[in-house]
C-alpha cells in the first residue's frame, strides 16, 4: 500500500507487546511507520507510540537494548508520545505494584493490573468529549488504573463512573486501555494530528 507522505513517520515500539496492531492501523492509514528496536531508530521518528504488553518486560527490554535513557531523554524534549496500557506504566512517575524503575517523565500515580489477572479483562464504552464521542469501544486487558494526576495533566477519557482512563499533557497521551485493538481509528488520528501541528 502507498505510504502518505504528507505525514510524518511515526516510531511503534517493537520489544514487546501488540505493537504489530498498532502497525497495522498506521498501514490503513497510510502513514509511514518504523518498528522502534535501537536507539538509532529514535533519530528517524516524529512520533512514538508504547504499546500494551508486559510492563515489567518491556522497561528491561528498553534497558538492555540501550533505549531507556535516550527515549527519556527524547520525550522531555517534546517527542510526541502515546502509551496504551503497559505504556502508561512505562511513562508515569509513581507505580503501585512495580519495583522497576519507570521513565518517570508523567506526574500520575498508576496501579499496575488494577483490574485484575487477564480473566478479568472487560469492555467498556469510553467517553472521549475531543473526538465527540461518547461510546469509544473501550478494551480493557490487565489493564492500569489511574488513581491521580498533577493538575497540569489534562484527562481526555473517561467510563461511564467518572473514572479517568485517558490523559494528556503537552506532547504525551496516554490511555490505559487498546484503541488499537477496535475497528475505531479516531484516537490514532487525533495522536498524528498531534505530531503534523
Amino acid at each position: 500500500m502507498k505510504k502518505n507522505t504528507n505525514y510524518p513517520t511515526i516510531g511503534v515500539l517493537g520489544l514487546q507487546g501488540d505493537f504489530q496492531e498498532h502497525i497495522e492501523i498506521l498501514t490503513k492509514l497510510q502513514i509511514p511507520y518504523i518498528k522502534v528496536t535501537s536507539s538509532e531508530d529514535l533519530d528517524k521518528i516524529n512520533g512514538l507510540i508504547i504499546p500494551g504488553g508486559e510492563s515489567t518486560t518491556i522497561i528491561k527490554l528498553l534497558k538492555t537494548n540501550n533505549i531507556f535513557k535516550k527515549l527519556k531523554k527524547k520525550i522531555q524534549l517534546g517527542l510526541p508520545t502515546w502509551g496504551t496500557c503497559a505504556g502508561a506504566i512505562v511513562l508515569a512517575k509513581k507505580v503501585t505494584g512495580l519495583k522497576l524503575e519507570t521513565l518517570k517523565i508523567l506526574e500520575i500515580d498508576v496501579a499496575r493490573n488494577a483490574y485484575g489477572r487477564q480473566k478479568e479483562s472487560f469492555s467498556a464504552d469510553v467517553s472521549i468529549p475531543k473526538l465527540n464521542k461518547n461510546r469509544f469501544p473501550g478494551i480493557f486487558i490487565r489493564a492500569p488504573k489511574i488513581n491521580k494526576i498533577s493538575s497540569k495533566i489534562k484527562p481526555i477519557a473517561k467510563l461511564k463512573n467518572g473514572e479517568i482512563v485517558g490523559i494528556e499533557e503537552k506532547n504525551i497521551i496516554v490511555t490505559t486501555f487498546h484503541p488499537e485493538l477496535t475497528q475505531d481509528d479516531s484516537l490514532h488520528k487525533y495522536f498524528l494530528k498531534k505530531i503534523s501541528h
